[in-house]
Order: structure tokens, then C-alpha cells, then sequence
């Protein structure tokens, strides 16, 4: 039935802001840039290279997320890494705020989270 998960949408409130953090600094791929005049709004399609896509829109006046503590509904977004620390090590030396690795007790596999400009909270999961 279920096959894969297409993509993940997320409301930004800085679309300039995001949209550099997520294709330029998390590398992934623009698909498709669309200003929808009619809601004074953009959205961007990008790619990872598994196919699956975040879809990154602005929508002026959208609240801000709950998350600490935390709230019901998605809790993160994690991304799958052959290299952690390496990982880890771009993403601090581009300044963003990471949290020390750990290691997962159910799988003992590495993860850690950042936080995207909106504070929405990333995970890099090493498999």
C-alpha cells in the first residue's frame, strides 16, 4: 500500500532565510521555485537524493510552532547520513548549533539534532 513518503512540508517564516538553509547549506536540490501571487507566497520544492522532497512554503502571518515542550504532532524530521561526525562538523562550521551525538539504545546507531532558522527541530541519523 504505502510505499515511501513523497515529501514534507514545511511553513517557514524567513522564505529567503530557508531557502538558502535548505539548499545551499543542507545542499538539497531546487525541483521548482513557485510565487503564487494570488497568496503572496512562495514555495519550493527540493530534492534529496532518495527522491523524496520538502516542500518549503511562506505564508505571511502563519504562527509560530509549539515545541518546547514539546507539542502533539510531528516531533521532528530526520535525515539519513553515511558520516555523522563529518556531518556534524559541516554543519557547526557553517554555524549552526548542533547537539552532542548520541547513541540510540534500541538500534545503538548515531543521531543528534539541530534546528532549522524556524527552530524546527532536525535529526541526522547515521545508517
Amino acid at each position: 500500500m504505502l510505499k515511501a513518503i513523497h515529501h514534507v512540508a514545511i511553513i517557514c517564516s524567513d522564505y529567503a532565510r530557508s531557502k538558502v538553509f535548505y539548499s545551499q547549506l543542507l545542499q538539497l536540490e531546487i525541483i521548482c521555485e513557485t510565487y503564487r501571487e494570488e497568496r503572496d507566497s512562495y514555495k519550493l520544492d527540493l530534492k534529496l537524493p532518495d527522491n523524496s522532497q520538502i516542500e518549503l512554503f511562506s505564508f505571511n502571518g502563519a504562527p509560530q510552532r509549539p515545541s518546547y515542550p514539546e507539542a502533539q504532532g510531528l516531533r521532528h524530521l530526520a535525515f539519513a547520513v553515511d558520516d555523522i561526525t563529518a556531518t556534524v562538523h559541516y554543519l557547526q562550521t557553517n554555524g549552526v548549533d548542533v547537539e552532542p551525538i548520541r547513541i540510540d539504545e534500541l538500534t545503538n546507531k548515531a543521531f543528534t539534532f539541530f534546528n532549522d532558522p524556524d527552530g524546527l527541530p532536525l535529526e541526522l541519523y547515521q545508517i
